[in-house]
């Protein structure tokens, strides 16, 4: 096999490591091709390609958050990771931990950790790699990085919610969620909710967004209906997808270019939280973005009531 094909063979691995340290989709690709560029250079052959992969994919990612974290530190309003619409990467015997890993509740829980603990935690306990290899991949010895794990785990668990894994039961919620929110039915929402659900978004102050959040089912739900009807009538459309492994949607305006998206944290049968992501920078990877202060001044006028006809 060729090193071109090795690559291509390992890229889908490579991207969901890097994504996963970073939570960002356009960093993460830019890690996998600087990999590449390193692999090509390399002078004769590793012996195995996944490990040097996979090691000069996570230092790289590493060095990239921890100049990342200061631009974050300084981000307008709250951060999410950059959308996901579908992880590349497929291992069977770990399919668990795939999906958990990469939903938007278990990315900003990684944000707690330091970027060698983030890199530690998801080489080892989402890609299932041996402490010799992530030792390897992280410059530090496997002593070290045991050390590493177990305080990840320490803070990923005082974080943790656990939210429905029944990928059945998520969908049917959503289906519901979305007739009603199309209906602009607050009752029907509303019951679909938990009581305490937040509705918040990240709009890196580049978007109009809703200030800190909504809260509270009733305010909710009054809220998403009163946004459904000015959107369908300027040519609006709500597309359910799954976000990051999680039920959500992409908004899109008559022109099908991206507003925000959606994605839903579910539990015991009631969506929990709502999380928006309106910044257009971290749209783009999805497409073409719209105007959306030029979408919401549309809606705004088209939730006037018209003027009355001259007679």
């Amino acid at each position: 096999m060729s090193r071109t094909e090795e690559f291509q063979e390992l890229r889908p691995l490579l991207f969901s490591i890097a994504y996963r340290i970073l939570g960002s989709v356009s960093e993460a690709e830019d890690v996998v091709q600087e990999a590449w560029l390193r692999y090509d250079a390399y002078p004769g052959r590793p012996a195995s390609a996944k490990a040097f992969l996979s090691a000069t994919v996570s230092r790289i990612a590493i060095d990239v958050l921890r100049s990342a974290r200061v631009r974050r530190e300084e981000y307008t309003g709250r951060w999410f990771p950059e959308p996901l619409l579908a992880d590349p990467y497929e291992d069977p015997e770990r399919s668990a931990e795939l999906a958990d890993s990469v939903s938007t509740a278990a990315l900003l829980l990684l944000e707690r950790l330091s970027p060698l603990e983030r890199a530690v935690f998801v080489l080892r306990e989402v890609f299932g790699f041996g402490f010799g290899e992530v030792a390897a991949a992280v410059g530090r010895s496997e002593s070290a990085c045991r050390q590493l794990a177990v305080r990840a785990r320490r803070h990923m668990a005082e974080g943790q919610v656990r939210f429905t894994t029944d990928r059945r039961e998520r969908e049917e919620l959503a289906g519901r969620f979305f007739h009603a929110f199309r209906e602009g039915d607050v009752d029907g929402l509303r019951a679909l909710l938990a009581a305490d659900v937040a509705m918040v978004g990240d709009s890196g102050g580049r978007a109009p967004l809703w200030g800190r959040g909504v809260f509270g089912a009733a305010e909710v739900a009054r809220t998403l209906a009163a946004i459904v009807g000015p959107f369908a009538r300027i040519g609006g459309v709500v597309e359910p997808r799954e976000i990051n492994g999680q039920p959500g949607a992409i908004f899109r305006d008559r022109d099908g270019k991206i507003v925000n998206t959606l994605a839903f944290d579910i539990l015991d049968g009631r969506i929990q939280t709502i999380r928006a992501v309106i910044n257009p920078d971290k749209l783009r990877h999805l497409g073409p973005v719209a105007d959306t202060w030029a979408v919401i001044r549309e809606a705004a006028r088209a939730r006037r009531p018209a003027p009355p006809a001259m007679t």
